[in-house]
């Protein structure tokens, strides 16, 4: 870790104008979303088959956020981050008005309610790959770990707090309120947007088409080691972890015998735990290395789920789950933060969706699967089994860790190929384009020399080849060719201008080591026969 990252403190984004509005704007938004649910909840508790209904909220939020993470991803990539927030915003406060409307007029019918909930949820899920990838555009790349810790503690704050605030208006002032004052947080963030003006990109490519784009970050995932990793780490903890969000309810009712109120407070827990999290977080990055932060927080978590299941004390449950929650947020700041760290610009939307995929993924069908075993087995067997999980999880960092480095890698993106010479310039969409290029290695750097193309070749993957091999050419001494093919003479195009980085840049400087002669490239783009 650099020194600079190490001492970063928590805080640190906040002193960015913009990021801090659009903290504070974020923190009404999510306030606005959880009093919306209180408010759609008790809309339906009256009505026949009430227990479906009010579940059914959830799953109308969630559930577009789940189906169309990867196309928001896609298309936060391809378009203009800003305006697509802005548009978006702008839909889900039109959608939440109309919403605030239909109640003040008596015209919210479970029918109604659920469908402008699941526009809402649309909305969230074209906002959030968008809002994530925005991140370094707003703070420097060492702040980048305590920018995600702020956002998770802004989510924390939102669960937290809304639902107790919502149950105080909807009491006195009916949930018409509740809907207005969510419609205001999307007008808020979207006045922040609008005076906010994002970097403009200096290169001008034809724009990628929709299914290309797709593969493309396919591809990049399946070509990045420590992306994968990451992702796999995501899901062993958060998949045990959604036990203890899901099962949380039946614990304070059958185990600590608490109403509503005595809920919230173990809710609140969970948040004040987030928010303690997130003041120690500096702290703790200057201590620990991120590997050593996941086992520690599988470990805490793991400690708040056994204290649930099996302490009949509530005030023991609550200080469990103060850790729980500070184990929460270092786990998933962790995580956010180098998702973040590793995906350079072009692709950061299309990788960060993935990661919303597996994390919203993991919760929704971890919950439904805790849901069934304690079903089956009881809720405290359930807890019991998702603490083994988590210590599996925990021990598991020792062979599976993630990449410690990533606040030093350089992303910068650097157009450092020369140009193709051409005598016959191809159209955009002509392709397979088969690039070749040759290296004359002596003997004795052969072996070096192919440790080095290995991670050549990831890189050509990475930035858009969908194949790519090493070969020999045995007509002639020492001469070793690597071959990649690219879907399109535009990708490739995109390839040389875009994609490419810093890092890139230092990994064919170290082939470039062992070559002896001067390299030769051809590009062959491939014609109909016959």
């Amino acid at each position: 870790m650099t020194s600079t990252t190490a001492h970063t403190s928590t805080w640190a984004p906040l002193r960015s104008r913009v990021f801090r509005a659009l903290w504070v704007a974020q923190l009404g938004s999510n306030l606005g979303t959880w009093m919306q649910t209180v408010g759609a909840q008790w809309i339906l508790v009256d009505q026949p088959n009430a227990a479906a209904l009010v579940s059914f909220v959830q799953t109308a939020l969630t559930l577009p956020v789940m189906l169309l993470a990867i196309p928001s991803g896609v298309l936060a990539d391809l378009v203009d981050r800003r305006r697509l927030l802005i548009g978006a915003q702008s839909g889900m406060a039109l959608t939440s008005l109309t919403l605030t409307v239909c109640t003040a007029t008596g015209h919210t019918t479970p029918v109604v309610l659920l469908t402008l909930l699941f526009v809402l949820g649309c909305g969230q899920a074209l906002t959030a790959p968008a809002w994530q990838a925005i991140q370094p555009e707003l703070v420097p790349r060492g702040e980048i770990a305590s920018a995600a810790a702020l956002g998770s503690m802004n989510v924390n704050l939102g669960r937290a707090i809304g639902p107790a605030i919502a149950g105080v208006l909807v009491s006195v002032a009916g949930p018409t309120v509740v809907f207005a004052f969510n419609t205001v947080s999307f007008l808020g963030i979207v006045a922040v947007l609008a005076l906010w003006h994002s970097p403009v990109r200096d290169v001008i490519l034809p724009s990628e088409r929709p299914l290309a784009a797709l593969q493309a970050g396919t591809r990049f995932i399946r070509a990045a080691p420590a992306i994968r990793r990451t992702l796999l780490r995501t899901i062993m903890f958060v998949a045990p972890g959604s036990a203890v969000w899901a099962l949380l309810p039946v614990i304070a009712h059958d185990q600590l015998h608490l109403g509503s109120g005595g809920y919230g407070l173990l809710l609140g827990a969970l948040g004040l735990g987030a928010v303690v999290g997130a003041l120690a977080l500096s702290r703790v990055r200057r201590w620990l290395t991120p590997t050593q932060r996941l086992a520690i927080a599988a470990t805490l978590f793991g400690v708040g789920a056994v204290t649930a299941a099996l302490v009949p004390n509530p005030v023991a449950v609550f200080v469990a789950l103060v850790g729980a929650g500070l184990a929460w947020l270092l786990a998933l700041a962790t995580l956010n933060a180098t998702m973040q760290l590793l995906l350079p610009a072009w692709v950061r939307a299309r990788g960060l969706s993935v990661y919303m995929l597996v994390f919203m993924g993991g919760q929704a069908l971890g919950s439904l699967g805790w849901g069934l075993v304690a079903g089956t087995a009881g809720a405290v067997t359930a807890l019991l089994i998702a603490a083994g999980l988590l210590a599996v999880c925990a021990v598991s960092t020792v062979w599976l860790p993630i990449r410690h480095n990533v606040e030093d890698i350089d992303l910068s993106p650097a157009a450092f190929w020369p140009e193709p010479q051409l005598v016959v310039e191809p159209d955009a969409e002509d392709g397979p384009v088969l690039v070749m290029r040759g290296y004359d290695v002596p003997a004795a750097d052969v072996v070096a020399f192919t440790e080095a193309m290995a991670l050549v070749g990831r890189s050509r993957q990475r930035t858009g080849a969908m194949e790519w091999r090493l070969y020999r050419d045995v007509g002639v001494l020492d001469r070793y060719v690597e071959a990649f093919v690219v879907r399109s003479w535009a990708e490739h195009m995109h390839q040389h201008q875009v994609r490419l980085t810093a890092r890139d840049r230092e990994i064919e400087a170290t082939v470039a080591h062992y070559s002896a002669g001067p390299d030769t490239v051809a590009h062959l783009v491939a014609v109909e026969a016959g």
